[in-house]
């Protein structure tokens, strides 16, 4: 790479990490903002009213309605969007940036707002490589389309953007995307990455996902616990992407759920946990903070942790435009909150140690679900601030990930790559030669 070459490489990344940073910040602020006004109006005004209940599922309605023109608009904002982009790279899929840029952001809000489980940071990445390609194009780059440092770079910036992690970012690119490990990438997706997260910062003033503030190192004594949670996050990661790629499978092949049904029933279902269950919404439930106090026996906790898993499978099968990390890591901190109760009432550990439990076992179910276990890891790292923990992190999830793949469970991006390719997003290339058909007539002459 020529002087030149370097330095239009460092232009594009900066404006590709201020924009994302930009954008995504105001998706970020958005959801808070409408988050907070629900949550205060809700209990303002109370669910005992008829008219407040009618006000709630009408809304729902409402959102669920939006939700599926959007999809009708542009199709592939459906899911995550990861697989979609790790398509994109491999030059096998292509899209509308501006259309789905403007799709995705708009339809992650709605699924939000309607109170579904799914994450903010698959329709991020996503949209941070759709801000890519725009780049691309105002270079007037033939091959912005699929060109690996515009939507791999924009996909560092948003991940970066969207935990305020830009290591992990950077990590996400290589061990997830499996982008090779070449100079001119690792300089885009630090400096998109990184100037995503300054950008968001310096305007919106985001800190931390999970303060926990400055937890002690996890004590020599207490060493066992991380194959103890390896393990056990292992095996429940498996099981969740068991359950929600065939919940997503089934949903995509039968016929008694037609896209807008598939749509309205998790946005009713989070009407219904409104009035019965709240516990299990955003804004409404517990924080993670909250679960690391342990405000609930062990008992409760198990059944909000299936609660949660089977409405995070429930939401993403539905097709809107949500991710699944968030909810994985919601779930590992419940799973946490699970495992530190039940080793209080054995007086095995004290209860100091619930938030790095809970921090190990939500990088264990990143690492496990994902396969991503370093990416998992730096994200805990970046959200919490416990780098004086980061050996017992790191390990965990990589014994969590290796756990899964010894149960011969596939990687979650793996699965759903694959289901774009049989639902038909892209074509599968031709492996022979079709034969060349006789006409009828000849056929028929020669018969006679």
């Amino acid at each position: 790479m020529g002087a030149s070459g370097l330095a239009r490489t460092i232009v594009q990344a900066l404006l590709i990490g201020g924009v994302t940073g930009v954008v995504i910040g105001l998706f970020r602020h958005l959801n808070a903002m409408i988050t907070h006004w629900i949550v205060r109006a809700v209990n303002a005004h109370g669910l005992s009213d008829g008219l407040v209940g009618c006000a709630v599922f009408s809304g729902l309605l409402l959102l669920a309605v939006l939700s599926v023109l959007l999809l009708r608009v542009e199709p592939l904002i459906s899911g995550s969007g990861i697989p979609q982009v790790e398509l994109m790279v491999r030059g096998k899929l292509r899209m509308n940036w501006f259309r789905v840029l403007v799709c995705k952001f708009a339809g992650a809000l709605t699924a939000l707002t309607g109170g579904l489980s799914v994450g903010r940071e698959g329709p991020c990445i996503m949209m941070g490589a759709s801000l890519g390609v725009g780049v691309g194009r105002l270079w007037h780059d033939p091959k912005a389309a699929h060109e690996p440092r515009f939507l791999v770079g924009g996909s560092a910036a948003g991940l970066g953007a969207a935990f305020g992690a830009p290591l992990a970012g950077m990590c996400f690119a290589f061990e997830e995307m499996k982008t090779p490990l070449r100079a001119p990438m690792i300089i885009t997706c630090a400096i998109t990455a990184y100037t995503a997260m300054l950008v968001m910062q310096s305007i919106y003033g985001f800190g931390l996902v999970f303060p926990f503030g400055r937890r002690p190192m996890l004590s020599w004594e207490a060493w066992w616990l991380v194959p103890a949670v390896g393990v056990a996050m292992g095996a429940l990661g498996a099981l969740y992407n068991t359950l929600l790629i065939r919940l997503t499978l089934w949903a995509d092949t039968t016929k008694m759920l037609p896209l807008h049904l598939r749509v309205v029933i998790p946005f009713m279902c989070a009407g219904l946990f409104l009035y019965f269950y709240p516990t299990v919404l955003a804004g409404f439930g517990m924080t993670t903070l909250q679960l690391a106090d342990m405000a609930l026996p062990l008992t409760a906790l198990l059944l909000l942790l299936a609660v949660k898993m089977l409405f995070s499978c429930a939401s993403f099968a539905s097709g809107v435009a949500g991710g699944l990390l968030m909810p994985i890591l919601a779930m590992g901190a419940m799973a946490g909150a699970c495992v530190t109760a039940a080793l209080l009432l054995f007086d095995v550990v004290t209860p100091e140690k619930s938030a790095i439990i809970l921090i190990m076992c939500m990088a264990g179910l990143f690492g496990s679900s994902v396969r991503a276990p370093l990416t998992g890891a730096f994200l805990m790292l970046e959200m919490t601030g416990a780098y004086s923990n980061m050996a017992f992190i790191i390990i965990t999830a990589y014994i969590a990930a290796a756990v899964a793949d010894k149960m011969g469970c596939e990687p979650v991006y793996d699965s759903l790559r694959r289901r774009c390719i049989v639902e038909g997003k892209i074509k599968r290339p031709r492996l022979k030669p079709r034969r060349p058909q006789r006409a009828v007539g000849g056929a028929l002459g020669g018969a006679a």
